[in-house]
């Protein structure tokens, strides 16, 4: 399954995978929400694969949230380990 996203109250929605055939069009889509809004929130609660593609672009938008110094948040099941991957990357 590819992915869908939906906007709520300034959250991104994010279903279905992000994985190395969906990974690029994902943080494609998702940098223009980051350019046009003052910071960018994702859900990944319906998210049922993230690949090593996928994380890497999860760390992407994260390094140019912060280099715009725009707040990033990711919400859901599963934010945990991507957050602890996005902390050991920064080190």
């Amino acid at each position: 399954m590819a992915f869908k996203i939906t906007n709520q109250n300034g959250t991104s929605l994010i279903e279905g995978t992000i994985n190395a055939s969906t990974a690029l069009y994902f943080q494609d889509h998702l940098e223009s929400i980051l350019n046009l809004q003052k910071a960018l929130t994702i859900d990944i609660e319906n998210v049922t694969e993230i690949d090593a593609s996928g994380m890497q672009a999860l760390r992407t938008l994260y390094n140019n949230a912060l280099s715009n110094n725009k707040p990033f948040h990711i919400l859901g099941t599963g934010c945990k380990e991507v957050y602890d991957d996005l902390i050991s990357f920064l080190h």
